[in-house]
């Protein structure tokens, strides 16, 4: 049940990344178009392009895990049994959740007080609330932790049968 949930989740947060970097798109045209043609920029476009860049990230990070997409190099132990292979699988995956597991400690409190305390980013013609990006890295990154614990187990049992580590821990890819 678990492992369906965050599968759901990431394909949720996958879906709604996509659909604000369409939007994102449209708001850059916007700005090109208004800067090019009219001489007058669409204002706050900054301001809304480091915010949503940052959701974005966050918001596509539990799917690259889950999928199997983050960033792996596999020509070292391509000669390695199948118990060595989930070792050290299980390890790269307990890296992975402790990274994330940092980020969610380190984000937890500025983004409860971005929300408590009003905060907002930006100086220019546009202010941005800073919460939706703060709260977005602490939910991605909660998430992200989740999924490489869940590899971590799949990865365990998969050496205590002697067998290769499973490609991917969910269903996502």
């Amino acid at each position: 049940m678990l492992d369906r949930l965050t599968d759901w989740s990431a394909r949720a947060m996958l879906v709604c990344a996509a659909a604000l970097g369409l939007i994102l798109s449209f708001i850059v045209c916007a700005d090109v178009i208004g800067r090019t043609v009219f001489n007058s920029p669409l204002r706050g476009t900054p301001e809304m392009v480091s915010s949503a860049i940052v959701i974005i990230c966050f918001m596509q990070a539990p799917y690259a895990i889950r999928s199997g997409g983050m960033i792996h190099v596999d020509f070292l132990i391509t000669h390695l049994s199948g118990r060595s292979r989930s070792i050290l699988a299980m390890l790269g995956a307990l890296l992975g959740a402790a990274f994330f597991a940092f980020i969610v400690s380190g984000t937890w409190e500025p983004a409860i007080n971005a929300w408590t305390e009003g905060e907002f980013e930006g100086e220019g013609a546009m202010r941005v609330p800073a919460w939706p990006a703060r709260a977005t890295v602490v939910l991605g990154a909660a998430l992200a932790t989740l999924n490489y614990v869940l590899i971590a187990i799949a990865c365990l049992f998969a050496a205590r049968a002697g067998e290769h580590p499973p490609a991917a821990s969910g269903s996502a890819h």
